[in-house]
C-alpha cells in the first residue's frame, strides 16, 4: 500500500462527534507510552499526523484521520498509566470499549505492546476482551530496536506462551521500530489485504 494523502479529520469522546460509518476503519490501541502515534506517523509517511509526547497517556480522545480518501485510521485512548484521576480514566476506557464494541465498520484493532516488560494483565486481559467479543484485533510489538533480537524472541514467546494457555491459536503479529521503520511495509499489506476484503453493507 502506498500513503498518497493523511489528514486529521475529527477528535471525539462520543460517537456523534465521529464521522459518517461509510469508509472501513484501521484503529490503533496500546498503553500509554507505548509508543503509538510514533507507529502512526511511521506507517503513513507523515511525522507529524499524530501528536507525540514524553507524557504517558496524551491521547484522550477518539482521533480519526482520513487516509488515501478511502479509510479511516483512528487512534485511540491508551490504557494503564496515565497523569489524571482513576475515574477520568475509566470514563476513557468506557469511551474508547464503545466505540470498540460498536463500530460497525471497524476491520481491525492493532494491540501496541511494549516487549521490554514482562507480560502485562492490561494487555492479555484486554486482547482476551477482544477475543470473547470477537474483535478482529492483530498484535503489534514496537521499539523493536531497543533489544537484542534474543530478547525480544524470547519476550514475544513469554507473551505467546501464556496466551496459549487460553487461546487456540495466535493472532497475526508484527515487530515495528520507528528508528529503521522495520515491519512497515507488512503491517501497511495486511491493512490493504483487510481493505481489500471489506464489503459495504447493501444501504450504502
Amino acid at each position: 500500500m502506498i500513503i498518497r494523502s493523511a489528514r486529521y479529520i475529527s477528535s471525539s469522546l462520543t460517537p456523534d462527534g465521529f464521522p459518517s460509518s461509510h469508509l472501513p476503519e484501521i484503529a490503533f490501541i496500546g498503553r500509554s507510552n507505548v509508543g503509538k502515534s510514533s507507529l502512526i506517523n511511521m506507517l503513513t509517511g507523515y511525522g507529524k499526523l499524530a501528536k507525540t509526547s514524553g507524557e504517558p497517556g496524551k491521547t484522550r480522545t477518539i482521533n480519526h484521520f482520513l487516509i488515501n480518501d478511502s479509510w479511516y485510521l483512528v487512534d485511540l485512548p491508551g490504557y494503564g498509566y496515565a497523569r489524571a484521576a482513576a475515574a477520568q480514566r475509566r470514563d476513557w476506557m468506557k469511551i474508547t470499549t464503545g466505540y470498540i464494541l460498536s463500530r460497525e465498520n471497524l476491520l481491525c484493532l492493532f494491540v501496541l505492546i511494549d516487549p521490554r516488560h514482562k507480560p502485562q494483565k492490561s494487555d492479555t486481559g484486554f486482547m482476551e476482551f477482544l477475543g470473547i467479543n470477537r474483535i478482529p484485533f492483530a498484535r503489534v510489538f514496537t521499539k523493536g530496536d531497543k533489544m537484542s533480537r534474543a530478547s525480544l524472541k524470547k519476550s514475544i514467546e513469554e507473551y505467546d506462551t501464556q496466551m496459549l494457555e487460553k487461546w487456540e491459536e495466535l493472532p497475526v503479529t508484527f515487530v515495528t521500530s520507528k528508528i529503521t521503520k522495520s515491519g512497515r511495509s507488512e503491517i501497511l499489506a495486511f491493512i490493504e489485504e483487510s481493505l481489500n476484503n471489506f464489503s459495504k453493507p447493501d444501504s450504502f
